[in-house]
């Protein structure tokens, strides 16, 4: 029997859906909204069911590392103002984002952080003075990043994207389950090197977490002015990377999308990009005046959708957290700022010649000459000292 053009058309819909290919795109997507799991107030909405709830113990640890780490960031700030660092950025109001990527992660996974991720760090168990080294200008790195697995905070925005995909790839090839987390800002995204490592990664699935804070400003610049794309999870489709978004300022939320993010990573199906959508209620730096380019009323607005608040009053309706607890969280957060008071007030011994070792294997002849020319002014300083 022959079909004709006219039974083509008489065709049912239901065949010619049936027979419409599907759309190789769809399960790159990420929700149509941000995946959210508790509402501003703390009240438990319905969990999708890619993404289960975590078990609570993992959430009264990630209270207790917020609730520290807020802390931690308050105090660097105020060390800042003190004149003890020479500029820090604050993460206040991304504390779920910053302390839920390190949960999401093994001790023996690797971090690539920006230079905001001063709380991430100090959540991920690196001593606050090594993590603030670099902003006190007293060394290049404080930490050791072998022995921590975690890179050194990075200044260029979106460099870190690049090298996240190089030693997540280079770790899949030697055959250990290693996952790379980076982390990104908004304006990251507008930068080659995001675009670079991002199609690298997914060319070779190396097993790397893209993570975007996306905060709503590259220092002033508004995301209308970044992007016109729905969201910036949108990004990792033109890619071949499943991507998701989240509300950035539920802990319960971010946690469980990370967590599935770094499994899909770990299970060898190459890259994965979360987005989060947050605020930083701080300026972009102390040096940053943010009232310049947004208004208190958008600060306020974002201080109700508090992440801590948010997760304290979920734990203490399921009985997770008391009183007694909250105050014991808060004893351990102040004792740990005030340690870190008296361990910043003591003045570091600099030797300025340490300025040149660790930059290149092999030094250039102008890092040689840079060098000696220090060596000679030292010297020289030292002479007139003795002299008086």
């Amino acid at each position: 029997m022959t079909t004709t053009p006219e039974a083509v058309r008489r065709a049912s819909p239901r065949s010619r859906r049936a027979a419409t290919p599907p759309d190789p795109a769809k399960p790159l997507l990420p929700a149509a909204e941000p995946v959210r799991l508790l509402d501003p107030s703390g009240t438990p909405l319905r969990a999708p069911a890619d993404y289960p709830e975590p078990p609570v113990e993992a959430l009264v640890e990630m209270y207790r590392r917020m609730v520290v780490g807020r802390r931690f960031d308050v105090q660097a700030t105020a060390l800042t103002k003190q004149g003890r660092l020479a500029v820090y950025p604050s993460s206040r109001g991304q504390e779920a984002c910053q302390v839920g990527a390190v949960l999401a992660l093994r001790d023996t996974d690797w971090v690539f952080p920006t230079y905001r991720e001063s709380m991430a760090l100090v959540s991920r168990g690196i001593d606050p003075v090594e993590v603030l080294t670099l902003l006190r200008g007293d060394w290049h790195c404080g930490y050791d990043p072998a022995a921590r697995h975690t890179a050194p905070q990075c200044t260029p925005l979106a460099t870190q994207c690049v090298h996240a995909a190089g030693l997540a790839y280079g770790e899949a090839y030697q055959g250990r389950d290693t996952v790379a987390l980076a982390f990104i800002g908004d304006g990251a995204t507008s930068e080659g090197d995001f675009h670079e490592g991002v199609n690298f990664a997914a060319v070779f699935k190396a097993p790397v977490v893209y993570f975007v804070q996306n905060n709503r400003y590259a220092i002033s610049v508004p995301l209308s002015r970044q992007t016109a794309a729905p969201s910036l999870a949108y990004k990792g489709v033109g890619y071949g990377v499943p991507s998701e978004q989240v509300d950035g300022n539920d802990p319960v939320a971010v946690l469980a999308v990370l967590t599935r993010a770094v499994e899909h990573a770990r299970a060898g199906r190459g890259p994965f990009l979360v987005e989060a959508h947050t605020y930083r209620m701080e300026a972009h730096t102390n040096a940053d005046d943010a009232s310049r380019y947004r208004d208190g009323a958008e600060v306020e607005a974002w201080r109700d959708r508090d992440p801590v608040a948010r997760l304290e009053t979920y734990l203490r309706a399921r009985g997770a957290l008391d009183d007694a607890t909250v105050a014991a969280v808060a004893e351990e957060a102040e004792a740990y700022a005030a340690d870190l008071r008296t361990r910043m007030n003591t003045q570091p011994t600099v030797d300025p010649m340490s300025l040149f070792d660790h930059v290149y294997a092999e030094p250039t002849p102008q890092l040689v000459e840079q060098r000696e020319q220090v060596r000679a002014e030292l010297a020289a300083a030292q002479d007139e000292e003795g002299e008086r």
